[in-house]
């Protein structure tokens, strides 16, 4: 029998969120929304423990969950069931203010700030270090130091009292605290793939009439977002962590999936081969065809 409950939606309660607020606001999205500050590795945990239903993060950060044989559930608690964001993202490469950090080549063998392991701080440090060509063929471990801090606050912190010499966060959700002089810009690095997914428990079906419902809602949000600028720069600005400016020049930058529902497969392969030619991920793991809980049509 199909499930009544309502659905719960991990999300990252930043600008990126505003169309799924909308989607609750106007349009009458049934679900309990759950924020995660602290991003996308959160919300895999949570997934695979049934804390959540469905999350909207980061696609490297999914991609990665489901590359790895690290002990979980064989088939690893979740399916890429959505496109979010078509854009890619820009991660922002931060060190502290007063630091004698000033450029990317001063990062080889440091210690890098992230969230969470298998975060999108976390794999975008590999994707750096490939580029870099600081990768060692002889090693699997990690290209830096790695220091788990959770949150943005605590990763500011962290490159100011020298505990880390730097992190890597959306360029927009930093900019405020360059402006504000707490911390430097060093350096940004583009995702080669479009920004964010929904995934879904496994348990969920692509039938699910709560998935159907969800996407549909989803999509007047996004429509209704790309037709009030203006009342989304009042939401970011007045409840989100932005000023008025940056959230304008955000808007000039993103561009949201017209149809949320599936997933284009070669998205998911290039993520693919990208983490692999990183060493996020092995060999081995799940293949990309696999990840897929609903295609794009």
């Amino acid at each position: 029998m199909m499930s009544t409950e309502k659905l719960k939606i991990g999300y990252v309660p930043e600008h990126f969120s505003t169309p799924l607020y909308f989607a609750e606001k106007h349009f009458g999205l049934d679900a309990e929304l759950l924020p995660f500050p602290s991003g996308t590795g959160h919300m895999i945990t949570s997934l695979r423990t049934g804390e959540i239903d469905v999350g909207i993060g980061l696609t490297e950060g999914w991609v990665a969950g489901l590359g790895k044989k690290d002990g979980v559930e064989e088939d690893g608690g979740y399916r890429i069931v959505g496109t979010y964001v078509e854009t890619p993202l820009c991660w922002a490469i931060s060190t502290g203010a007063k630091r004698k950090i000033n450029s990317i080549q001063d990062l080889k063998d440091s210690k890098i700030g992230v969230s969470r392991i298998g975060s999108g701080s976390y794999v975008m440090g590999f994707v750096l270090a490939d580029q870099q060509g600081w990768l060692s063929p002889s090693s699997s471990g990690p290209p830096f130091e790695v220091i788990t801090l959770q949150t943005f606050d605590k990763l500011r912190s962290a490159v100011n009292d020298s505990s880390a010499d730097f992190f890597m966060w959306e360029h927009f959700t930093s900019k405020k605290y360059y402006d504000n002089g707490d911390i430097k810009k060093i350096g940004e690095i583009y995702t080669p793939w479009s920004s964010w997914k929904i995934v879904a428990r496994s348990e969920i079906g692509e039938g699910d009439q709560r998935l159907e419902e969800m996407f549909e809602k989803i999509d007047r949000g996004v429509r209704y977002f790309e037709g009030n600028k203006e009342e989304s720069v009042r939401y970011i600005s007045g409840k989100l962590d932005y000023t008025a400016g940056d959230a304008r020049e955000w808007l000039k930058t993103v561009r949201f999936a017209k149809s949320t529902k599936g997933v284009d497969v070669k998205v998911i392969e290039k993520t693919v081969d990208v983490l692999r030619k990183a060493g996020v991920r092995g060999e081995g793991g799940m293949k990309a065809k696999d990840m897929i809980g609903s295609l794009r049509k």
